[in-house]
């Protein structure tokens, strides 16, 4: 049997200033409206179903495998955008990239406090 992940739900305070972040910065196409979420769809039919979801957004992690061209994208629009970005999980290290596993990887944060990550290699070098 193959499993794959189809969406998970994103909590935010504000749904459509997380979608638009995140659609802007990553280059995707618009989020639809879907009941009560705003579906960023990525390019490998997995989607982020953003919800409105209160002041008390609990923080969590994704990580988004990307080419070398998109990675220096989404790099330059975090650059423009005046967002901090660090080389590391635990935002040790501001204003750097890290090349794990023969990749690149930076990872910031969402207006809610989510910790985005790009890498160009999944982890393993696999």
């Amino acid at each position: 049997m193959s499993v794959h992940l189809n969406h998970t739900i994103v909590p935010a305070r504000d749904r459509d200033e997380t979608a638009a972040f995140l659609v802007d910065l990553l280059g995707l196409e618009p989020a639809p409206v879907y009941g009560p979420f705003r579906v960023v769809s990525l390019g490998n039919d997995v989607s982020l179903d953003v919800v409105q979801a209160g002041a008390d957004v609990p923080s969590q992690h994704y990580a988004f495998l990307v080419g070398d061209e998109e990675f220096d994208q989404i790099w330059g629009r975090i650059k423009d955008r005046g967002l901090t970005y660090w080389a590391d999980p635990f935002h040790q290290e501001p204003g750097r990239i890290n090349t794990n596993d023969g990749g690149r990887g930076l990872y910031w944060s969402d207006p809610n406090g989510h910790n985005l990550e790009i890498i160009t290699v999944p982890y393993g070098g696999f």
